[in-house]
């Protein structure tokens, strides 16, 4: 097997696979797209504020997260520096 048998082999795969993504549900949603018929709707502002809500309470969770985190880090650190906690295990 030579090297234009692989290149052939190689082509034959990429015009397969192209072929394949074109006719999938995939290729077609890609294909109206370019056409612009793309089926995006707007969101009312109810909508919006909703999300524009949720996001907020994600990112006060997150925050609170992090401030327990950085608490436990604090505490395992004292407890570590008096000795109350064996020294971390080598993995």
């Amino acid at each position: 097997m030579g090297p234009g048998d692989v290149l052939a082999f190689t082509v034959l795969m990429a015009t397969l696979g192209a072929l394949g993504v074109a006719f999938s549900p995939i290729g077609r949603a890609l294909a109206e797209r370019l056409r612009g018929k793309s089926r995006e709707r707007t969101l009312d502002s109810g909508e919006v504020d909703a999300i524009r809500d949720e996001l907020y309470a994600v990112h006060r969770q997150v925050e609170e997260l992090a401030e327990r985190q950085d608490f436990a880090e604090r505490l395992l650190g004292q407890a570590r520096e008096k000795g109350l906690l064996p020294p971390p295990k080598e993995r």
